[in-house]
């Protein structure tokens, strides 16, 4: 798998040794890392900073003092975070049946301790290109926002009989206006969306659900 550029792993753990050992594992495959010994500490880091716009995914231990990696878990899911920072939860033997769970309700993976360097590694890798798509997909979806954005009332109801496939004719009759200026407004429409034709434009606004 190719390497995902500009990414962060994150880890959160409360054990000093097991965040070492992982970002040590991190360096020698060229994977940069910040850790965390705490919940409330990373939540802390995730607030001061700007929205998420790299790649990243969280490697979370399930039990710790304080905020627990399941309640980290569960304020990530309820914000929506998740996709985009799939996470991976280390577990011991115990933690099993909760960390199953978890998968279930969106979590990307569980590892149990002790794990395999190169079996973590590569769900890592993994989950890394799932929130670099993720991630391309939100800007994707924003862009079309801003492009939609720019369009007049007129040229959005013109744009919405187009993608009916209504002829230029119809969409005249329909709107009570001039064939001529729908030709324009059609025109605007193709010009402000960024495509050619009125499949590619149904396509794009298909694709963007």
């Amino acid at each position: 798998m190719e390497p995902v550029a500009n990414a962060t792993i994150y880890i959160v753990d409360d054990d000093a040794s097991v965040r070492e050992a992982l970002a040590w594992l991190l360096r020698t495959r060229r994977l940069p890392s910040e850790s965390f010994d705490s919940a409330e500490a990373f939540e802390a880091a995730l607030a001061s900073r700007s929205p998420q716009r790299q790649p990243c995914c969280l490697l979370l231990d399930v039990r710790m003092p304080g905020t627990s990696g399941l309640a980290l878990f569960d304020a990530l899911l309820a914000r929506g975070a998740v996709a985009a920072m799939p996470v991976i939860f280390l577990t011991g033997h115990a933690d099993v049946p909760t960390a199953v769970d978890t998968v279930k309700r969106g979590a990307f993976d569980f590892c149990e301790k002790p794990f395999s360097d190169n079996a973590l590694v590569d769900r890592i890798e993994q989950a890394l290109a799932q929130s670099a798509a993720r991630l391309a997909h939100l800007s994707q979806r924003d862009d079309l926002r801003q492009r939609l954005d720019d369009l007049t009332d007129r040229e959005r109801a013109v744009m919405q009989c187009v993608v009916e496939g209504l002829p230029n004719k119809l969409i005249a009759d329909q709107l009570d206006i001039s064939v001529r200026t729908v030709e324009v407004h059609r025109a605007r429409v193709f010009d402000k969306m960024q495509v050619k034709s009125a499949v590619e434009l149904a396509n794009l606004l298909r694709d963007s659900h």
